[in-house]
């Protein structure tokens, strides 16, 4: 019998005290990479139940204050508050984690680099002093140390399960670092530069997207950025482009990154 019926039931114990803690953090992007995580799905229901998704605004409202064992930062730094609030996360974070071409590369946003923004701005906004923005767009690692980039425009959802297991358990990311064209072996595809004559990047491209373009007859468009050590000189006789058409090829999704950047420069 219940002797006092007025009481209340205390709460269960959260399951998930002194787990370890997870912030994602958005910056200039186009919030592809943080959906990449949300598209995990089932491994994501038990990420959740492992780790105390802490802050996360793409997917909830409700924040916990740090300091975070891992976060996870989306995106460019391209303005002066940016400049800024990418410190504070950095200080408040145990590892951080760069994930995609934006945060590894300055996205394509980092096109502005190579023209003039004020211009840009007079073309596309009525108001254009009304804008606050930097004149480049840079990744996160040109403004604090980062513990790990995990490339691609998006970022590959595994590859990114696999990064946030590692360092939850503090061991070395197993990414592999090899090219385009060992995708396109594995999955039987035909090399669309040598049959068809077709530009593609995927000799000089880091793996990740399962050469999804050239399993359509499409070149590799090196949205997961440039590979260790690409040998873009070799490519670039073998492409049989212009040296303007080489210049707009590796200039995209991850314009500024240093060996695309060299590649780039090297033909202008």
């Amino acid at each position: 019998m219940d002797r006092n019926p007025g009481a209340v039931s205390p709460a269960p114990p959260d399951p998930l005290v002194g787990a370890p803690t997870l912030g994602v953090w958005k910056f200039a992007s186009c919030d592809g990479c943080q959906l990449s995580l949300l598209d995990l799905e089932d491994e994501l229901l038990a990420l959740a139940g492992r780790v105390r998704i802490a802050y996360f605004l793409e997917a909830s409202s409700a924040t916990v204050e740090g300091p975070y064992d891992v976060s996870l930062v989306e995106g460019s730094v391209t303005t002066a508050h940016d400049a800024e609030r990418i410190h504070e996360v950095r200080d408040a974070s145990r590892a951080l984690i760069t994930i995609g071409a934006c945060a590894t590369a300055g996205g394509v946003q980092a096109l502005r680099n190579f023209g003039d923004v004020a211009e840009f701005a007079r073309a596309v906004y009525a108001s254009p002093e009304y804008i606050s923005t930097l004149a480049t767009s840079t990744p996160i690692s040109a403004h604090v140390p980062v513990d790990f980039e995990l490339h691609g425009c998006p970022i590959n959802k595994r590859q990114l399960l696999e990064v946030i297991s590692a360092h939850l358990n503090r061991r070395r990311p197993r990414i592999r670092s090899h090219s385009v064209c060992v995708e396109c072996k594995r999955r039987g595809t035909v090399c669309v530069m040598v049959a068809q004559g077709t530009p593609c990047l995927g000799p000089v491209t880091h793996a990740g997207c399962g050469a999804l373009c050239p399993a359509y007859d499409r070149g590799c468009y090196g949205c997961f950025g440039p590979k260790e050590t690409p040998n873009t000189l070799s490519l670039d006789e073998w492409s049989g482009l212009e040296d303007r058409d080489l210049v707009r090829v590796y200039r995209t999704f991850n314009a500024t990154a240093p060996e695309f950047l060299k590649a780039s420069q090297a033909h202008e």
